[in-house]
């Protein structure tokens, strides 16, 4: 096994590139833009085989107590690619919580994964087929159990250093419900771009079902753009029986074609705003928007009057994620993203019922006791109802700390306070610590396509560096041995975290180890000692109950 490490991107290719010419054996890969990496091997000889494993860390997506993975299958690039396979394709996936799971499901292989129960805390599914298609994504989500706002804190830290930590704050049902209607503009996006991997039928069926879950005391309005904005109703309409039926007709009747702009479409959205009520304006789109654009939309969203709130759903795997986002969070909103192979019916569900919710604005989280700093993001987002806020940073020491939580709901003031404990030593999570750096990382890159500041750069480039990521200014460059890295004064950093990542699963590993062999230990009969001989367990997928 040969590890690679990450430098800064012109700096990789120019030692790549000398040995390739030398014709040894290097390996590189770039990220060429905010959606695409390349891989360059050389050489690779007639009929050889080179194996390439990657490893990567994910936030999952959690919403109202169901947390959401996705693994991207359906990603072809160009057309002409076949995506079906001959052979075994199989994933299997360990899901352990904290907080009690009480609910495993696949909304896109309903039938094909098998399900085990190992604690309340740990399960297992695993789903395993031959001469498949893999133009479909794999989705798996889990429920827990959250009754109440709860804090939780995972955190890092080797013996000697400075901490690393993520803060997760999740809004239970203290929120409760307001009764009255609001009202809606859902801007689809319907250019040339939507086209792929499905993604117009994927908006529809999303936008279909965020409509019939609307009640009588709503009201809504849709608009569709490519280069030019088209609207339904050109007013807003109740959501009664025959607006919902013609929205439905509406939908259906789109066609993928065109570019994308959609400042004017924002535009005209923005109109249908009115001073008695909050306008929430829902944007289904991959974000592939004219790249010149995009510093007008940022403007857009600052200047937009104060009673519309913005709300981004990404459709699909080939979307601007950074900038819907972005778009999302400047505008008191939050941003979704739908694979296709999720249950819409559920996802919209959830969305209306964090619209219906009072969101905590102006929130702030304090921590006094032990010493926090480096926090990202710098600002926090508002809180919605079942959909976790989170918060990483660096600390020193260790101890008890008391973390203030404070905002403002429906224009009044609330506060609580709790006590966590920060460890002194633990290094059972270590990648927390590489996704503080890219929380960072992403924010630096987001204030330099503002400023166009070089010294922004230069940090974005140190931390890929020394935290190992891959980015649109750090590649990772795999050399032969431990020499050649001696060679160009190259530090084994990655080389070193790997080693340590690894000893954490594995710990990981034995741990789940213990709790399957432990699930299994009254099944069967009981040998003459006493102790119960394992037996093959017969599970079945369980039923998740409603939301």
């Amino acid at each position: 096994e040969m590890v690679g490490e990450v430098l800064e991107k012109k700096r990789a290719r120019e030692i790549y590139d000398s040995y390739k010419q030398r014709r040894k054996d290097p390996g590189l890969l770039e990220q060429t833009n905010y959606k695409t990496f390349e891989m360059r091997i050389f050489p690779i000889a007639p009929k050889a085989e080179q194996r390439v494993q990657i490893t990567y860390y994910q936030e999952l997506d959690f919403d109202n107590d169901w947390a959401t993975y996705v693994y991207p299958l359906a990603t072809t690039t160009r057309t002409g690619v076949d995506s079906r396979v001959s052979g075994r394709f199989s994933i299997g996936a360990h899901i352990k919580s904290a907080i009690p799971i009480s609910a495993v499901q696949s909304p896109s292989h309903k039938d094909g994964f098998l399900m085990v129960d190992h604690t309340e805390n740990y399960h297992e599914a695993s789903l395993e087929n031959r001469d498949g298609d893999l133009a479909r994504d794999v989705v798996l989500a889990f429920q827990v159990t959250r009754p109440v706002t709860g804090l939780d804190l995972v955190a890092t830290k080797s013996k000697g250093e400075d901490g690393y930590f993520t803060l997760t704050l999740t809004a239970g049902q203290e929120l409760e419900k307001t009764e009255t209607g609001a009202d809606y503009v859902f801007v689809l996006d319907i250019s040339g771009s939507m086209a792929n991997e499905g993604k117009l039928s994927t908006s529809i069926n999303s936008l279909d079902a965020f409509i019939k879950s609307l009640g009588p005391e709503d009201r809504f309005e849709v608009i569709t753009f490519n280069k030019v904005p088209s609207t339904l109703f050109s007013q807003l309409t109740a959501a009664d029986e025959g607006s919902i039926s013609k929205a439905v007709t509406f939908l259906n009747s789109q066609e993928a074609r065109g570019g994308t702009s959609l400042q004017p479409a924002m535009a005209t959205a923005y109109k249908y705003g009115t001073a008695d009520r909050p306008l929430n304006t829902v944007i289904l789109s991959d974000g592939m928007t004219e790249q010149d654009e995009r510093r007008v939309l940022m403007e857009m969203i600052q200047s937009r009057p104060a009673n519309i709130r913005v709300f981004c759903i990404g459709i699909g795997n080939e979307i601007n994620r950074s900038l819907l986002q972005q778009m999302a969070e400047d505008a008191g909103g939050l941003a979704a993203f739908i694979s296709q192979g999720d249950d819409f019916d559920r996802q919209a569900k959830a969305f209306r019922r964090k619209l219906m919710h009072p969101v905590a604005q102006n929130l702030k989280i304090t921590v006094s006791g032990v010493e926090v700093y480096d926090i990202e993001p710098e600002k926090l987002p508002g809180l919605y109802h079942g959909m976790p806020v989170r918060m990483y940073g660096r600390y020193k020491g260790e101890g008890t700390a008391q973390v203030q939580v404070s905002a403002e709901v429906n224009g009044k003031q609330i506060a609580t306070t709790a006590e966590i404990a920060f460890p002194g030593q633990s290094e059972d999570n270590p990648e927390i610590e590489r996704m503080w750096a890219w929380q960072r990382m992403e924010r630096l890159k987001r204030q330099h396509e503002i400023k166009n500041d070089p010294a922004l750069v230069e940090e974005i480039v140190r931390l890929g560096e020394g935290y190992s990521i891959t980015s649109e200014y750090t590649s990772f460059l795999v050399l032969e041995n431990d020499g050649e890295y001696q060679r160009w004064k190259i530090e084994r950093r990655n080389a070193t975290r790997i080693e340590r990542d690894r000893g954490a699963q594995e710990r990981l590993r034995q741990e789940l180890e213990a709790l399957r062999t432990k699930s299994l230990s009254d099944i069967g009969p009981v040998d003459p000692a006493g102790a119960r001989q394992p037996q093959p367990v017969q599970t079945v997928a369980r039923t998740p109950q409603p939301v």
